[in-house]
């Protein structure tokens, strides 16, 4: 191959990679402008893998979530769509399937684009290497299994058919199935490919990773109860509620929120313990992996931002208000955290002070 033909083929590739990029940010630009806006401070090494991940998580919610499809067409569109991730071979007839029924039924520009585009992002994920593509395929099988359940457990989508979760098992293994395994995707992918990490125990990280996503998910659980009440999904599991004398209907009545308080309580202590592992986690990336550090801290700070609004909320279970940090919360956080060099003195001592009001 001469100098000419080798640097024509060079530029071929390169503009194939851009291309595959330039549809990543496209696509995360839609459908979370705020994912998109955090993206920004992960590695680049690792950006696209985290970034197809997301938007393939993004696209099952959307199958999961699309109502005007009946709950068993949509558990088989799930398990079709797990099927791409299990087997070695990626069906486009399947995935078109997916793209006609789900996709023609959102209001939602985003999330029907990203679905038109499903088959450009699996061609994304074929050009990854076989590590990377067995890191995906595990996340996203677990992932479903998640929304599969969550499907399965809650049979209704109003107050008139109201559920809750059974155990307290139950809760556990919802928040691994749905965050909690991500954090074994980031562990494994950033052991691979970040320097700093590279004596990590990878296994035993790992388990700390798990704890880290279930104390995100359950904060999630926690902030949007009310909301997710008047879905007929009722995450708080029946015997914390019957300690107190209480049922899953009486969180519908905003007059029993004094009597609730100490369940949810112990739902936020349960909470903090998880985050204070994912701070542990995120301490022990080295500084000099500042990019890596601060895409661990802002979550946990949220989070905590977040719990304390619930902590001092009168509206908790209020389907009308939603609890939520203002963006000038999140870009305070964020510039401080940026500013001192994602700093352990200073990061810990915002933490600690948001724990000491939660715990």
């Amino acid at each position: 191959m001469g100098a000419g033909e080798f640097l024509a083929t060079r530029g071929d590739v390169t503009n194939i990679h851009g291309s595959k990029r330039a549809l990543l940010r496209d696509l995360l630009k839609r459908v979370s402008r705020l994912f998109y806006t955090t993206l920004a401070v992960v590695p680049a090494n690792v950006r696209d893998q985290v970034s197809l991940a997301y938007l393939f998580a993004r696209a099952a919610d959307t199958i999961a979530d699309t109502e005007l499809i009946d709950r068993p067409r949509r558990l088989d569109y799930l398990g079709q769509f797990k099927m791409q991730f299990i087997s070695d071979q990626i069906s486009r007839a399947q995935i078109r399937d997916i793209q006609a029924a789900i996709g023609a039924a959102q209001h939602d520009s985003a999330e029907r684009q990203l679905l038109e585009r499903l088959e450009e992002c699996f061609a994304v994920f074929e050009d990854f290497s076989p590590e990377d593509r067995r890191r995906v395929q595990r996340l996203m099988t677990t992932l479903v299994q998640g929304m599969e359940m969550d499907l399965t457990l809650f049979p209704g989508t109003s107050t008139a058919e109201l559920t809750a979760l059974k155990t307290v098992d139950d809760l556990d293994q919802y928040t691994y199935y749905v965050a909690g395994c991500v954090g074994e995707f980031w562990t494994d992918l950033m052991c691979a490919y970040r320097r700093g990490l590279r004596s990590w125990n990878v296994r035993s990280m790992s388990e700390v990773g798990v704890r880290f996503g279930k104390g995100l998910q359950l904060t999630n659980v926690i902030k949007d109860l009310a909301h997710d009440l008047q879905r007929g999904r009722c995450y708080v599991p029946e015997p914390m509620l019957v300690e107190e004398g209480l049922t899953p209907r009486d969180l519908l009545d905003q007059q029993n929120l004094a009597r609730f308080r100490p369940v949810l309580n112990k739902l936020i202590r349960k909470a903090v313990d998880h985050l204070d592992q994912g701070w542990l986690y995120t301490m022990a990336i080295p500084r000099y992996e500042t990019r890596l550090r601060l895409s661990c801290m802002w979550p946990i700070l949220s989070a905590g931002e977040s719990l304390r609004l619930v902590r001092g909320s009168p509206d908790v279970l209020n389907p009308s208000v939603r609890i939520k940090i203002s963006r000038a919360k999140v870009y305070g956080m964020m510039a401080l955290t940026i500013l001192t060099g994602a700093c352990a003195y200073t990061g810990t001592a915002y933490w600690g002070r948001l724990r000491k009001y939660l715990t």
